[in-house]
């Protein structure tokens, strides 16, 4: 069996924009978090953590033009970790604010 070539097909339901903001997060347990969001949806993200999460961990994450939101870590990997929010956001606010 050798290599073969694969088109990549973006099938995700939605839109994702590429970001870089700092905000913080909070655990489960209260413990604050530092977060850099790297990409950024209505209904999740993507961003680099110190901290090693694991799937399932609840967050509360401060986001722009939003406030505190709740979201569960769906994966995590290599100091990454990608979340989906609770409700979705108002994704044209929290851009706007973020690029101030």
């Amino acid at each position: 069996m050798g290599l073969q070539r694969h088109d990549f097909v973006d099938q995700r339901a939605h839109k994702r924009v590429p970001v870089f903001h700092r905000t913080r997060a909070a655990g489960a347990d209260g413990q604050p978090l530092s977060l850099v969001i790297v990409d950024l949806s209505s209904n999740g993200l993507m961003a680099r953590c110190d901290q090693g999460l694991s799937t399932g961990e609840c967050l509360k994450v401060d986001l722009p033009g939003v406030g505190a939101r709740s979201a569960v870590v769906c994966w995590s990997m290599g100091g990454r970790i990608g979340c989906e929010f609770d409700a979705p956001i108002n994704l044209e606010s929290c851009l706007a604010v973020a690029a101030n």
